[in-house]
């Protein structure tokens, strides 16, 4: 007695290529997401100044230290001179291209617990060609 034979589509190597597509997106997404993989953010191309009385301006050069008003500080001096601010003065950052970006994530983190939500962030204007 022979076993009849069902003729039909073979899903099985289907479904191992789409578990081994699924393993490559969630491993570029947990890199991506961490920040291992390197990206060149553009440069903007619209540029304004900011149009404010008061203003405060915070450096960051390209070894990341932290200037405020062209006097360098730190940390946590930034967030005691920032929080006896007026929550009304404009606080503009110039952060340097070449300094890390942990340097401006504590910078906003110092914003934000100051309660200062009036800055600006300086980009160098786009050139056109």
């Amino acid at each position: 007695m022979s076993i009849p034979r069902r003729d039909g589509l073979n899903i099985v190597p289907f479904i191992d290529i789409m578990l081994v597509l699924l393993a490559i997106v969630l491993s570029v997404s947990t890199f991506i997401a961490q920040g291992h993989i390197k990206v060149n953010l553009p440069s903007s191309s619209s540029s304004q100044t900011p149009q404010e009385d008061k203003k405060v301006t915070v450096k960051v050069d390209s070894e990341s230290k932290i200037y405020l008003d062209d006097v360098a500080v730190s940390e946590e001096e930034l967030e005691s001179k920032i929080s006896a601010l007026d929550k009304n003065d404009m606080v503009v950052l110039e952060n340097d291209k070449d300094s890390k970006f942990s340097s401006f994530i504590s910078i906003m983190d110092v914003l934000k617990r100051a309660g200062h939500e009036k800055f600006a962030i300086v980009t160098k204007k786009e050139e056109s060609k």
